[in-house]
């Protein structure tokens, strides 16, 4: 006699990142959650096309994440921002972060976000991304060293974040709020939908 082990339906999301700003977004959206950082070495390479280095990095949190727990919905993602074809990741000290800024002065560039979906369980499987394009600010060596003081910049990829200072580097921004600070809600939400699962997890 065969025994059927009973699925346990999706009413959180585990989260395999560690990201502050991507709990906040998902605190922000009145989701039931779990913070699950995955441990994976991450694809980094400059000349990557970058839609295919996030969902790359995405994928391999989320199956990580989903191999651990395979009952519970993984959500995992990854940003990056490419100026032209390079990707800009995060900086490995300060001296990197000012030349960063600076190249990024009086440009328009594009942040990449790729989303991944897993529950083995239920057997959902997603992987998309989202891109958002920001025009910089003409900057000054003053106005770096001014955003330096008020933002961490070696935590965030291309050296910036959009959520403090941005009045100091910001000029304009075509896209997602969100995506740019490294989970796009809108989309996110719209996926959820999709699959039915919304006003489970939101409930």
């Amino acid at each position: 006699m065969q025994t059927t082990v009973a699925t346990k339906p999706i009413d959180r999301v585990i989260l395999a990142s560690g990201s502050p700003r991507r709990r906040e977004l998902l605190e922000r959206m009145g989701l039931r959650f779990e913070v699950f950082p995955a441990q994976v070495n991450e694809w980094e390479e400059a000349d990557a096309p970058p839609a295919e280095l996030v969902r790359h990095n995405a994928a391999l949190k989320a199956e990580w994440a989903a191999v651990r727990k395979p009952q519970e919905l993984i959500l995992a993602s990854d940003t990056t921002v490419a100026l032209g074809d390079e990707v800009l990741n995060k900086p490995v000290d300060m001296d990197e972060a000012r030349t960063m800024l600076g190249r990024l002065s009086g440009k328009t560039h594009t942040v990449y976000t790729s989303i991944a979906l897993r529950c083995e369980a239920h057997n959902i499987d997603e992987l998309d991304h989202v891109t958002s394009d920001v025009t910089f600010r003409l900057l000054s060596a003053e106005d770096i060293e001014r955003y330096i003081q008020v933002v961490n910049p070696l935590d965030k990829a291309g050296a910036y974040g959009i959520q403090e200072g941005k009045e100091i580097i910001i000029a304009g921004l075509d896209g997602s709020l969100t995506n740019v600070m490294g989970l796009p809600t809108e989309f996110l939400t719209d996926l959820f939908k999709r699959l039915g699962i919304w006003d489970s997890l939101s409930s």
